[in-house]
C-alpha cells in the first residue's frame, strides 16, 4: 500500500507553532490635505549603505526566530499594499518611547512602513486633575467639554511632536498629519465634545507613505463646521483598518495581551470557533470582553488574512516575526470538518482536484482517483476547513501500519495566511497522539515539518517524521523497516 507524498507549499506565513522537535523562538480616498509638523527630508541611503543596513537588520531577525521565519514574514509583509495600522496608547508614549522608536526604526530599516496612531489618555488625565478637573467617564467614554478638549488638543500636538522628534534623531524620517478623521457628534448630551468617526481621509496618509515617510497622527477627529472632536485612539485605529484594509491592526499595551481567568496569557483566539464560547466564559468581562468583541466586529470587515495582535512595544519584532509570537493574536480563522467516508465529502470532485497538486510530474487525475478508491476501502480521517484551502488526510492504524498516517497535507496560500494550517494540525494531534509522515528531502519548508516532529530519519532523498513516540517504539519498527527498504517512493 502506498502512502502518498507529502509536498510542502510554497509559502508557510502567520502560523502560530508549538515548539516540538526543535529549539527556536517562536509562534502572517477622499477629499483632505496633511498638515506635516515635522518637515525632516526621508534619510537617504546609497544603494551599499542600504545593503548593509538591510543585512543588519536580517541577522537581528534571525537572531528573534529562525532563518526560514524572518524570510518568510518579510516576504509576507513586504507584498501586503498596506502592512499595519499601529496603535500606541498614552503610556507606552510616556514609558516606552524609547522601545517604540526602536521598533519603528527596525521596520522602516525592511522598508516596512506603519501608520501609527496615537492617544494621550494617562497623560490627560494627570493635567485635567492638577489643573482641578476630575476626570469624567460614561459607559468608558470620556466625557468631553471645552476645558477638557483645549487640554486635550495641546497635549496631543505635544506628545506627537516628541515621537517624532525622538524619531528623527534615529533618523527615522516621519510625518505628523491631521484632517485624517471627519466626525460627527456621537451624542453631545451625554459625552459632549466626542466624535463619531464618518470619513477617513487617506489620501495624507498615502502620500506619507509613497514619499518615505512614516505617517503620525493622533484620535481628534474634525466635523463638517471645523470643530475638533475627541475620539478613542482605539475606535479610530479600528475605523481607520477599515478603510485601509492591513495585513496586520497592533495594539500595544503595556500588559502585553488578554489573560484568561487564571491569569495566563491567551496566545490566540480564532474567533470562528472560541467567539461564542469565550463570550460565555465568567472571567470574560471589562476590558477583556470588549476588546475581544471590537476585535471580531473589525475583522469581520477585513480580509480573512488579517489579525489583530495586542502586544507590549518591546515585543512588537518577535510578534511580527516568528511563528509563536508574543502577546494575544486574534483572527477570524474557519470551522474545521471531519470526515471519515469518501460520501460524507460535500464536493468530492474539489477535494479530487486538491489531491492532484500533491502529484506533480504524473497522471495527476489518476493518482488522485487512485487516492480516492484506496480511501473507500481504508480507515481514514480527513480534516479541512470551510473554504478548503487546508485539506489533510491521516490514515488509520492497521496491521502493517502501526501508527497514524499523515498521507496527505494540501494548502493553498491563502489557508497558509489564515493560519489555517497550524488549526487543522492541533486538530490531528488532539485525535492522533502519535503520527508519522514523509516529505522529500528537497521540499523547501523542511524545516517546519522538523518542527512538528518528535524525530526523524533520512535516507535516499527522503525523510521520516514522526511524533508521540520513539526510537525503540514497537509502533515505529516497522514503518521504519519499511521506509528503510522502500523510502518516500513506496506506491499503494
Amino acid at each position: 500500500m502506498l502512502v502518498p507524498s507529502i509536498r510542502g507549499p510554497a509559502l508557510r506565513a502567520v502560523a502560530q507553532r508549538a515548539s516540538i522537535a526543535v529549539p527556536k523562538t517562536s509562534r502572517a480616498l477622499l477629499n483632505g490635505s496633511a498638515s506635516p509638523l515635522s518637515t525632516a527630508t526621508p534619510v537617504r541611503y546609497s544603494s551599499t549603505a542600504k545593503n548593509v543596513t538591510r543585512e543588519i537588520v536580517s541577522q537581528a531577525l534571525r537572531s528573534i526566530g529562525s532563518k526560514r521565519e524572518s524570510q518568510q514574514y518579510l516576504k509576507l509583509f513586504s507584498s501586503a499594499q498596506n502592512f499595519c495600522v499601529l496603535k500606541v496608547g498614552g503610556a507606552i508614549l510616556t514609558e516606552h518611547l524609547d522601545e517604540l522608536c526602536r521598533s519603528l526604526l527596525f521596520l522602516t530599516s525592511l522598508s516596512l512602513i506603519p501608520i501609527v496612531v496615537h492617544g494621550c489618555g494617562p497623560q490627560l488625565n494627570r493635567l485635567l486633575e492638577e489643573a482641578g478637573v476630575e476626570p469624567q467617564f460614561e459607559e468608558g467614554i470620556r466625557v468631553t467639554d471645552d476645558k477638557t478638549l483645549a487640554v486635550a488638543r495641546k497635549l496631543f500636538l505635544e506628545e506627537n511632536l516628541r515621537l517624532v522628534e525622538k524619531l528623527d534623531q534615529l533618523g527615522v524620517a516621519s510625518r505628523s498629519l491631521s484632517g485624517v478623521f471627519e466626525a460627527t457628534y456621537l451624542n453631545k448630551e451625554k459625552w459632549g465634545l466626542v466624535g463619531k468617526v464618518t470619513n477617513v481621509n487617506t489620501a495624507p496618509i498615502q502620500q506619507s507613505l509613497k514619499a518615505g515617510y512614516l505617517p503620525i497622527m493622533t484620535s481628534l477627529a474634525e466635523s463638517q463646521d471645523g470643530r475638533l472632536l475627541n475620539v478613542n485612539a482605539d475606535v479610530a485605529a479600528a475605523e481607520l483598518a477599515r478603510v485601509i484594509k492591513p495585513l496586520k491592526v497592533v495594539y500595544l499595551a503595556e500588559k502585553g495581551g488578554l489573560f484568561d481567568g487564571n491569569g495566563n496569557k491567551i496566545s490566540t483566539i480564532n474567533l470562528d470557533e472560541e467567539y461564542d464560547h469565550l463570550m460565555s466564559q465568567t472571567w470574560c468581562r471589562y476590558g477583556t470582553r470588549l476588546k475581544i468583541k471590537e476585535s471580531k466586529d473589525l475583522l469581520d470587515c477585513l480580509p480573512r488574512s488579517s489579525s489583530v495582535a495586542i502586544i507590549h512595544p518591546s515585543d512588537l519584532q518577535k510578534e511580527l516575526f516568528t511563528d509563536s509570537g508574543a502577546g494575544t493574536l486574534i483572527r477570524r480563522g474557519e470551522r474545521i470538518s471531519q470526515v471519515s467516508s469518501v460520501d460524507d465529502f460535500e464536493d468530492l470532485d474539489k477535494i479530487k482536484e486538491i489531491l492532484a497538486r500533491d502529484y506533480k510530474g504524473m497522471d495527476a487525475e489518476a493518482m488522485a482517483n487512485r487516492f480516492i478508491d484506496f480511501l473507500r476501502v481504508n480507515p481514514f480521517t480527513a480534516y479541512y476547513n470551510d473554504s478548503m484551502s487546508c485539506l489533510a488526510v491521516v490514515l488509520m492504524p492497521s496491521a502493517d501500519r502501526p501508527m497514524a498516517t499523515l498521507a496527505s497535507l494540501n494548502i493553498t496560500k491563502s489557508g497558509w495566511l489564515s493560519n489555517m494550517t497550524e488549526n487543522i494540525f492541533l486538530a490531528i494531534k488532539k485525535e492522533h497522539p502519535a503520527l508519522y509522515w514523509m516529505v522529500p528531502e528537497e521540499d523547501e519548508n523542511l524545516t517546519w515539518f522538523f518542527e512538528k516532529a518528535d524525530g526523524s530519519f533520512n535516507r535516499n532523498g527522503s525523510v521520516l517524521f514522526y511524533y508521540g513516540c520513539d526510537f525503540n517504539s514497537e509502533s515505529l519498527g516497522p514503518i521504519y523497516e519499511e521506509f528503510v527498504s522502500h523510502g518516500h517512493n513506496r506506491q499503494f
